[in-house]
């Protein structure tokens, strides 16, 4: 866990992700990313110079018009006396049944950004924490290339005025490998989505093609992410 968390700081540190007082939006999932990240930042703020607190928001999409467990979850916050939040929505429902989306991501993506802008300001916190991490940045950024004719990805920290909200990612300096492994290690509760369009997606193909690229060109995420921070694509 000690290099995990030397991790987060460097992320936290280099791009000035938490001050003083913050109030900061955990948003999990329960998936293995976000469980780690809650986990790095609960550690993190143990030893931090600057004092913050934290809050657990899960977004529950309701798969199958049913509650989602996440009592695991429920357990891991009460460890680290951290404030629990979730939020039932009609997500599954109104994607998969009611508009038959046939690009689902999409438009699940944008809905569950917004639930989680206005849930995270109604609890009073002024940042939002994502469990993206290197992997992440480096499929985003092929997906912008070559769905979208842009060269671009999401930012370290993004600063949304419309909600006067700012979202971090301290798990930027690490691997999904990193991240599965510590998940492993430290035996964190995952929660599986139950997702109807979980590996089937356009960011599946895009993690394929890196490891097909991977084979010629050796950490070609890496690359990828280099080659951002070079060229400062994104405040990277």
């Amino acid at each position: 866990m000690q290099r995990i968390l030397g991790c987060v700081r460097n992320a936290v540190d280099t791009y000035n992700m938490i001050e003083e007082g913050d109030k900061i939006a955990v948003g999990v999932s329960g998936g293995k990313d976000s469980v780690l990240l809650l986990k790095a930042l609960c550690g993190l703020r143990v030893f931090y110079p600057k004092n913050f607190e934290i809050v657990a928001i899960t977004l529950d999409m309701r798969f199958n018009n049913e509650d989602g467990d996440f009592s695991e979850i429920l357990k891991l916050c009460n460890e680290y006396n951290v404030r629990y939040e979730i939020k039932r929505t009609e997500l599954f429902d109104i994607i998969f049944n009611v508009r038959k989306e046939s690009n689902p991501c999409s438009l699940c993506s944008r809905m569950r950004r917004g639930i989680l802008h206005d849930t995270a300001k109604e609890f009073g916190c002024n940042k939002i924490a994502l469990g993206h991490h290197k992997d992440d940045a480096a499929e985003t950024f092929l997906m912008n290339l070559l769905s979208e004719s842009r060269i671009g990805c999401f930012a370290p920290v993004t600063y949304l005025s419309r909600k006067d909200i700012t979202m971090i990612r301290p798990l930027i300096n690490l691997t999904e490998n990193d991240v599965e492994a510590a998940v492993t290690r430290l035996s964190l509760p995952v929660v599986k989505s139950s997702c109807p369009a979980n590996e089937n997606t356009r960011r599946e193909d895009i993690k394929k093609l890196i490891k097909e690229l991977d084979k010629e060109y050796e950490d070609a995420a890496q690359k990828i992410i280099g080659a951002m921070k070079r060229s400062h694509i994104d405040n990277w």
